[in-house]
């Protein structure tokens, strides 16, 4: 098993910045971001393999970076020039298995989740 915890959530204004990160207790092979909005809908953000390979939603390209600290065990997604649609619980993932895209289902482990409000 593997345990996930995430922080870094928060409140902010539309156009700010928030870090999430997400401390992983053993080893993966793929780590990724995904969210519920407060419609109730859950969509992948972005995944990062063990090499560093990135996969991201388009919804998010050019305003979130994935990386990691294979040495930490540790997830981060950096997010910028953020938008009320952002507004979401984020949660962590991660895998042992292939890392094949951002579907939640080839993800094993799960944190507890974060939240993000995106205020106009």
């Amino acid at each position: 098993q593997v345990q996930l915890v995430e922080s870094g959530g928060g409140s902010v204004q539309a156009g700010g910045s928030l870090r999430l990160s997400c401390v992983a207790s053993g080893y993966t092979t793929c780590m990724g971001w995904f969210r519920r909005t407060p419609e109730n809908e859950r969509e992948g953000v972005a995944a990062i393999t063990r090499s560093g390979t990135t996969i991201y939603a388009d919804s998010v390209k050019g305003r979130f970076t994935i990386s990691q600290d294979n040495a930490k065990n540790t997830l981060y997604l950096q997010m910028n020039s953020l938008k009320p649609e952002d507004t979401a619980m984020y949660t962590c993932a991660a895998t042992r298995g292939i890392c094949a895209g951002l579907f939640p289902t080839l993800f094993g482990f799960w944190g507890q989740g974060t939240q993000v409000t995106v205020s106009s």
